[in-house]
Protein backbone atom coordinates (compact mmCIF):
# COMPACT_ATOMS: atom_id res chain seq x y z
CA UNK A 1 0.00 0.00 0.00
CA UNK A 2 1.56 3.30 -0.80
CA UNK A 3 2.62 5.65 1.99
CA UNK A 4 0.43 9.44 3.35
CA UNK A 5 -3.17 9.88 2.31
CA UNK A 6 -4.24 6.65 0.60
CA UNK A 7 -7.72 7.63 -0.94
CA UNK A 8 -8.78 3.30 -0.05
CA UNK A 9 -8.08 4.20 3.75
CA UNK A 10 -9.89 7.55 3.65
CA UNK A 11 -12.38 6.43 2.27
CA UNK A 12 -12.60 3.40 5.00
CA UNK A 13 -12.31 0.20 1.67
CA UNK A 14 -9.38 -0.62 3.86
CA UNK A 15 -10.95 -1.72 6.96
CA UNK A 16 -14.57 -2.05 6.02
CA UNK A 17 -14.22 -4.39 2.99
CA UNK A 18 -10.38 -5.22 2.60
CA UNK A 19 -7.32 -5.78 4.69
CA UNK A 20 -3.97 -3.47 4.09
CA UNK A 21 -2.33 -4.76 1.08
CA UNK A 22 0.25 -3.74 -1.53
CA UNK A 23 -0.80 -3.10 -5.05
CA UNK A 24 0.81 -4.94 -7.53
CA UNK A 25 -0.56 -4.50 -10.83
CA UNK A 26 -3.03 -1.17 -12.14
CA UNK A 27 -5.71 -2.43 -13.81
CA UNK A 28 -7.95 0.32 -15.40
CA UNK A 29 -11.93 0.21 -15.16
CA UNK A 30 -14.38 2.33 -17.78
CA UNK A 31 -17.97 3.51 -17.89
CA UNK A 32 -18.64 3.98 -21.63
CA UNK A 33 -15.80 6.45 -22.13
CA UNK A 34 -15.67 7.64 -18.26
CA UNK A 35 -12.54 6.08 -16.37
CA UNK A 36 -13.06 5.33 -12.97
CA UNK A 37 -10.82 7.02 -10.61
CA UNK A 38 -11.29 6.42 -6.46
CA UNK A 39 -13.92 8.77 -5.35
CA UNK A 40 -15.41 9.36 -8.24
CA UNK A 41 -18.87 10.01 -8.40
CA UNK A 42 -21.36 8.34 -10.82
CA UNK A 43 -25.52 7.69 -10.76
CA UNK A 44 -27.62 4.55 -11.49
CA UNK A 45 -27.15 5.91 -15.21
CA UNK A 46 -24.10 6.12 -15.83
CA UNK A 47 -23.20 2.71 -14.43
CA UNK A 48 -26.08 0.81 -16.05
CA UNK A 49 -23.96 -1.51 -18.28
CA UNK A 50 -20.90 -3.31 -16.95
CA UNK A 51 -17.97 -1.47 -17.46
CA UNK A 52 -14.84 -2.70 -19.18
CA UNK A 53 -12.64 -3.51 -16.64
CA UNK A 54 -8.79 -3.83 -18.48
CA UNK A 55 -6.62 -6.25 -15.75
CA UNK A 56 -3.07 -5.59 -16.87
CA UNK A 57 -0.44 -7.92 -15.72
CA UNK A 58 2.51 -9.57 -17.78
CA UNK A 59 1.75 -13.36 -18.16
CA UNK A 60 -1.41 -14.92 -19.64
CA UNK A 61 -0.76 -17.92 -17.77
CA UNK A 62 -1.65 -15.91 -14.70
CA UNK A 63 -5.91 -15.72 -13.70
CA UNK A 64 -7.19 -13.44 -11.62
CA UNK A 65 -11.10 -12.82 -10.15
CA UNK A 66 -13.18 -9.33 -9.72
CA UNK A 67 -15.77 -8.63 -6.99
CA UNK A 68 -17.75 -5.32 -7.32
CA UNK A 69 -19.40 -5.35 -3.85
CA UNK A 70 -21.14 -2.41 -2.23
CA UNK A 71 -20.07 -2.61 1.48
CA UNK A 72 -23.02 0.50 2.02
CA UNK A 73 -25.75 -1.92 1.47
CA UNK A 74 -27.63 -2.59 4.72
CA UNK A 75 -30.80 -1.05 5.12
CA UNK A 76 -33.60 -0.71 7.88
CA UNK A 77 -35.44 -4.10 6.52
CA UNK A 78 -31.74 -5.62 6.67
CA UNK A 79 -29.29 -3.74 9.12
CA UNK A 80 -26.77 -6.85 9.49
CA UNK A 81 -26.25 -7.32 5.98
CA UNK A 82 -22.54 -7.40 5.74
CA UNK A 83 -21.65 -6.65 1.81
CA UNK A 84 -23.29 -6.87 -1.46
CA UNK A 85 -22.44 -8.40 -4.26
CA UNK A 86 -22.93 -6.75 -7.77
CA UNK A 87 -20.45 -8.83 -9.84
CA UNK A 88 -18.39 -11.64 -9.79
CA UNK A 89 -15.71 -12.76 -12.43
CA UNK A 90 -13.55 -15.02 -12.25
CA UNK A 91 -10.35 -16.79 -14.53
CA UNK A 92 -9.52 -13.30 -16.55
CA UNK A 93 -6.17 -14.03 -18.23
CA UNK A 94 -3.97 -11.75 -17.24
CA UNK A 95 -2.70 -9.05 -19.79
CA UNK A 96 -6.65 -9.10 -21.10
CA UNK A 97 -10.18 -7.60 -19.75
CA UNK A 98 -12.90 -9.17 -17.71
CA UNK A 99 -14.78 -10.60 -21.45
CA UNK A 100 -11.97 -13.30 -21.20
CA UNK A 101 -12.53 -14.21 -17.57
CA UNK A 102 -15.76 -16.31 -16.52
CA UNK A 103 -18.46 -14.00 -15.23
CA UNK A 104 -20.30 -16.39 -12.17
CA UNK A 105 -22.41 -13.61 -11.32
CA UNK A 106 -23.61 -11.17 -13.90
CA UNK A 107 -23.51 -7.77 -13.28
CA UNK A 108 -26.05 -5.73 -11.49
CA UNK A 109 -26.50 -2.24 -11.30
CA UNK A 110 -26.22 -0.31 -8.19
CA UNK A 111 -29.37 1.28 -7.29
CA UNK A 112 -28.81 3.30 -3.76
CA UNK A 113 -32.07 3.98 -2.70
CA UNK A 114 -30.81 6.58 -0.08
CA UNK A 115 -27.44 7.91 0.84
CA UNK A 116 -23.72 7.41 -0.71
CA UNK A 117 -22.82 4.19 -1.24
CA UNK A 118 -19.04 2.91 -2.10
CA UNK A 119 -18.90 0.45 -5.03
CA UNK A 120 -15.34 -1.30 -4.26
CA UNK A 121 -13.89 -4.02 -7.63
CA UNK A 122 -11.25 -5.87 -6.09
CA UNK A 123 -9.04 -7.73 -7.91
CA UNK A 124 -7.25 -10.98 -6.47
CA UNK A 125 -4.55 -13.37 -8.29
CA UNK A 126 -6.02 -16.58 -8.42
CA UNK A 127 -3.77 -19.81 -7.71
CA UNK A 128 -5.48 -21.72 -10.79
CA UNK A 129 -8.30 -21.80 -12.77
CA UNK A 130 -11.32 -22.92 -12.55
CA UNK A 131 -10.49 -22.43 -8.46
CA UNK A 132 -13.16 -19.95 -8.01
CA UNK A 133 -17.22 -20.47 -7.64
CA UNK A 134 -20.37 -18.32 -7.51
CA UNK A 135 -21.57 -17.47 -3.72
CA UNK A 136 -25.47 -19.01 -2.76
CA UNK A 137 -26.20 -15.06 -2.64
CA UNK A 138 -25.53 -11.97 -3.43
CA UNK A 139 -27.09 -10.07 0.07
CA UNK A 140 -24.63 -10.61 3.03
CA UNK A 141 -21.37 -11.52 1.25
CA UNK A 142 -18.08 -10.62 2.72
CA UNK A 143 -15.20 -10.23 0.65
CA UNK A 144 -12.61 -11.13 3.27
CA UNK A 145 -14.36 -14.19 3.82
CA UNK A 146 -14.49 -15.19 0.10
CA UNK A 147 -11.04 -14.60 0.00
CA UNK A 148 -10.28 -17.12 2.37
CA UNK A 149 -12.54 -19.27 1.22
CA UNK A 150 -11.11 -19.81 -2.02
CA UNK A 151 -7.10 -19.09 -0.82
CA UNK A 152 -6.95 -15.80 -2.81
CA UNK A 153 -4.79 -14.11 -0.21
CA UNK A 154 -4.94 -10.21 -0.57
CA UNK A 155 -5.77 -8.59 -3.52
CA UNK A 156 -3.75 -7.06 -6.16
CA UNK A 157 -5.41 -4.43 -6.57
CA UNK A 158 -8.76 -2.52 -5.54
CA UNK A 159 -10.52 0.87 -6.68
CA UNK A 160 -13.72 2.62 -5.64
CA UNK A 161 -16.52 4.65 -6.54
CA UNK A 162 -19.46 6.81 -4.94
CA UNK A 163 -22.86 6.33 -6.11
CA UNK A 164 -26.22 7.81 -5.21
CA UNK A 165 -29.82 8.09 -6.99
CA UNK A 166 -30.06 10.10 -9.36
CA UNK A 167 -31.56 12.97 -7.89
CA UNK A 168 -29.61 12.35 -4.50
CA UNK A 169 -27.87 15.28 -2.93
CA UNK A 170 -27.05 13.23 0.93
CA UNK A 171 -24.25 12.82 2.28
CA UNK A 172 -22.64 9.46 3.24
CA UNK A 173 -24.92 7.69 5.42
CA UNK A 174 -22.77 6.38 8.45
CA UNK A 175 -23.47 2.73 9.57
Amino acid sequence: MQRGRDTLSLARVIGDVLDPFTKSISPRVFYNTREVKNGCDLRPSHVNNQPRVEVGGDDLRTFYTLVMVDPDAPTPSNPHQKEYLHWLVTDIPATTGVSFGNEVVSYECPRPTMGIHRLVLVLFRQSRRESVYAPESRENFNTRDFAKHYNLGLPVAALYFNCQRENGTGGRRLI
